[in-house]
C-alpha cells in the first residue's frame, strides 16, 4: 500500500482519503485502513485533483463513493481500479484525465454524476453496468476517441450534453428503460451514422442531433410527442426520417 497519504476522519469510526499528503507513489494503492484502523469509505472531494504525477489507481474495496473532482485533471492517469463496493462516482471525478484509455465501472455503481468523464480524451469503449440509474448531464462529453459504449437497461434518461462532442461515436443504442433524450445529448457526434430510438422514448430535447454530419437516416418511433427545436439541425446528409404519428407539431 501506499504511504503517507492523507486520511480525514468521518467521526463514525471509518474515515475517507482527503489528500495526497507525503505520498510521492506514481502507481497509487490506497489502503483499507488509515493509520488510526478506521476503515476507508470514501475518496474526499479534489482529494488528488490536478496530481499530474499519478498514473495508475487502485482503490480499495469498502470506499463507497469517489467524490467531486477526487481525480480531476489527472492528466497522466492511465488506469483506475474501482471496487465493487462502490455506488456513487460524483460529479467531475474523472474529469480531464485525458490519458485514461479504458475504465470498469462495477455492478455496484448507481449514480453517475455531472461530466464525470468529460474531457477523458483518450476513453475509447466504456459500458455502463445495469445498476446505474442514474447519469449527469456532460457525463461524457468531449471524449474525442469514444467509439463504443453500452449504456445501462435501468437508465430513464439521456441527460443535456451527455455525449456533446463524442466525435468518434458511430453507433449507439438507447435501452428500452429510456424516456427522454435531453438538450444538445448527441450535439456534435459527427462520426454518428446509426442511433436506435425505442417506443419508450416520449420526447427529444433542443438541438438533441445537432451537426450530426454522417447520420443518413432515422425513425422517429409513435412513442414520441414532443422534439425540440434545432434537434436535427445541421444533419447535412439526413436524407430520410420516419416521424412519429403521434407528435404534437414541428
Amino acid at each position: 500500500y501506499s504511504d503517507g497519504l492523507k486520511f480525514t476522519s468521518n467521526s463514525n469510526g471509518t474515515c475517507s482519503v482527503s489528500g495526497i499528503g507525503t505520498c510521492t507513489d506514481t502507481d497509487l494503492i490506497i489502503p483499507p485502513f488509515s493509520l488510526d484502523g478506521e476503515p476507508v469509505i470514501g475518496i474526499s472531494a479534489s482529494a488528488f485533483s490536478g496530481k499530474s504525477t499519478l498514473t495508475s489507481v487502485v482503490i480499495p474495496e469498502g470506499v463507497t463513493t469517489i467524490g467531486q473532482r477526487a481525480f480531476y485533471n489527472c492528466k497522466n492517469l492511465t488506469s483506475i481500479t474501482i471496487p465493487e463496493s462502490v455506488t456513487t462516482i460524483d460529479n467531475y471525478a474523472f474529469s480531464g484525465c485525458s490519458n485514461l484509455t479504458s475504465i470498469t465501472i462495477p455492478q455496484s455503481v448507481i449514480t453517475i454524476g455531472d461530466r464525470a468523464f468529460q474531457n477523458c480524451s483518450a476513453l475509447t469503449d466504456i459500458t455502463i453496468p445495469d445498476s446505474v440509474k442514474n447519469i449527469g448531464i456532460y457525463a461524457f462529453s468531449k471524449c474525442i476517441r469514444l467509439t463504443k459504449i453500452n449504456l445501462s437497461n435501468n437508465l430513464t434518461g439521456i441527460a443535456n450534453y451527455m455525449f456533446d462532442g463524442c466525435s468518434s461515436l458511430t453507433s449507439i443504442s438507447i435501452p428500452q428503460s429510456v424516456t427522454t433524450i435531453g438538450n444538445y445529448a448527441f450535439q456534435n457526434c459527427k462520426a454518428l451514422t446509426d442511433i436506435s430510438i425505442p417506443d419508450s422514448v416520449t420526447s427529444i430535447g433542443d438541438y438533441a442531433f445537432q451537426s450530426c454530419i454522417t447520420l443518413t437516416d432515422i425513425t422517429i418511433p409513435d412513442s414520441v410527442k414532443n422534439i425540440g427545436t434545432y434537434a436535427f439541425s445541421k444533419c447535412n446528409l439526413l436524407t430520410k426520417i420516419n416521424l412519429s404519428n403521434n407528435l404534437t407539431g414541428i
